[in-house]
Order: C-alpha cells, then structure tokens, then sequence
C-alpha cells in the first residue's frame, strides 16, 4: 500500500512587493478562461459584443458579494452580526459557494432584465459551462491552501495537509480526504459534459438543459462529499446533514426541474451566424 501524501505547497506565488497567491490565481485563470468560453458562445449565436462585458461585471459582483453574505449569513452570523464592519474584509477568507450560487443567479436575472431581454435560462444555458470550470480550479485554490479537507482515512491517496493548524491540531499524524480533489474532478468532469452538450449536441436548443444539468452535476457531488468532509464550523458537529448538504438540496432538485421541464417541451432552432452583431439575432423558434 502507498503512503499517505505529505502536502506542504506554498499558498504564496510572490510575497513582495506584493502578496499574490495561487487561490486569487485560480480566479483569475478561471474567469479569464470563462471570458474567453462565454464569448465564443455569443459569437457563435451572432448576439452582440457589447454584451459581454456587461455580463462580466454582473456575474463578478455576484459572484464576490453572493459569496461572501452566504458565508456571513448560513455560516458565521452569529460573529458578523456583532462584528458588522468585518464582513468587508473579503482578503481574511470566508466566501460560500452556496452564496456565490444565489449571486450568480441573481446577477443573470439583472442581465437579462436590463440588457439582453432575454429569458435568464438563455443566459444560464451558456454561463454555468465556464462556471463549472472555474468551480473546479477554485477547489485546486483550496487544496493549494490546505482547506475544505475530508475526515480521517487509511486510504493511500489520503494526504496530510501539515500547513494547516485545523489539521495539526484535529488529525496530525493521520491522513485525511482530499475532499478538494474529488470535488475539483466532479467539476472538472461535468465541464466536460457541457461542453459536449452544447458544442456537439447543440442542447442550447432545449432551454433550461444544460442550467439543470450543471445544478444537478454541482450540488449532488457536493452533497454526497460533505459526508466525508470535515465540519466548517462548529455548530455543525450536532446536524444529521449539515449546511452544505442542506442548502445543496434545493439546488439539486431544481436542476431535476429544469432537466424534465426542457425535455418535455419543443426544442428551439437557433440560427448560428458565427459572429458578433450590432444589434440582437431574433429570438429563436420551436420546431
């Protein structure tokens, strides 16, 4: 049998002049990746360029600030609600997914509504591809800073995160689940998956598909993972699921929804100019 994986990686890419670290690195490869994903997309469709940046914006904001209330409010509003002015202090950690999760969908809504007068799913459909790469290189951030481990295990890929002082101090010298690494590899998969859906199939055709299908292929790994991932906070420990699971719930049957709701209906026929326009294409048809 393999020993267990000592993991003693430097969070830290340069410490001066400034501190720059592989997690914010992640994000940023991540979006600008998206970026890049997201406007091929719109190419392909002919919709316009200005579009784009718009988006960015929404999806960027919604994403930090969803993030850092689901954090402040699902797990610690017992601290922040004493310690107001703590909550802008993104750089000391604390972002949920859950809460970027709300964010996003948020911010789509206020996209589709302001600029593209579109159906949010149109917008769905295209977004949550590049999304779920980025939530795969967000979970190697975390493995990078030693954080979001599993439990105790003999397992010989099992690693010992000895950065890491809730490590040292809850499981040292035992090895724990790598919980990063498994959910990295769900995302990294299910990008694969969307990534065929769209481009081979052309499922943005049937909407709400692909949205269904990426809630679904979020938040059920995530649910089934938090089973061997350790507590983020205390009040945890008592909890037959704890909050991840429970607010992955919701996720995931509404990502079933979706999947039923598009399969039932007509699929659309979408013309793909293959370039930007200066104004809209025409909405798309049922066949």
């Amino acid at each position: 049998m393999l020993n267990a994986i000592t993991w003693d990686v430097n969070p830290e890419i340069i410490t001066w002049p400034v501190h720059i670290r592989w997690y914010g690195l992640m994000f940023v490869i991540g979006f600008w990746v998206g970026f890049n994903l997201v406007a091929k997309m719109f190419r392909r469709e002919g919709v316009p360029e200005r579009w784009l940046g718009i988006l960015l914006i929404w999806v960027a904001l919604g994403t930090i600030v969803g993030a850092r209330l689901g954090h402040v409010f699902f797990y610690a509003w017992d601290y922040y609600s004493q310690h107001p002015a703590e909550i802008f202090k993104t750089w000391e950690g604390g972002l949920a997914s859950h809460g970027g999760a709300i964010g996003v969908i948020l911010a789509v809504i206020l996209f589709s509504v302001f600029t593209s007068r579109r159906s949010p799913l149109w917008t769905f459909d295209r977004l949550v591809i590049a999304i779920a790469l980025v939530g795969g290189l967000i979970r190697i951030g975390n493995l990078i800073n030693s954080e979001i481990f599993g439990v105790a295990t003999d397992l010989p890929w099992g690693f010992k995160f000895v950065n890491s002082y809730e490590w040292q101090t809850m499981y040292a010298p035992q090895a724990v689940h790598p919980t990063q690494i498994y959910e990295a590899l769900c995302y990294f998969m299910l990008f694969g998956l969307l990534m065929w859906m769209y481009w081979r199939r052309n499922l943005g055709e049937r909407p709400g598909l692909i949205f269904g299908t990426f809630l679904a292929g979020i938040f059920l790994p995530r649910f089934l993972i938090e089973f061997i991932k350790n507590d983020q906070v205390a009040f945890e420990a008592d909890m037959t699921l704890n909050m991840g699971q429970w607010l992955s719930i919701p996720f995931v049957l509404l990502g079933l929804f979706f999947i039923i709701r598009a399969m039932t209906r007509p699929r659309l026929h979408i013309d793909y100019p293959g370039r930007f326009a200066d104004e809209p294409a025409k909405p798309a048809k049922r066949r």
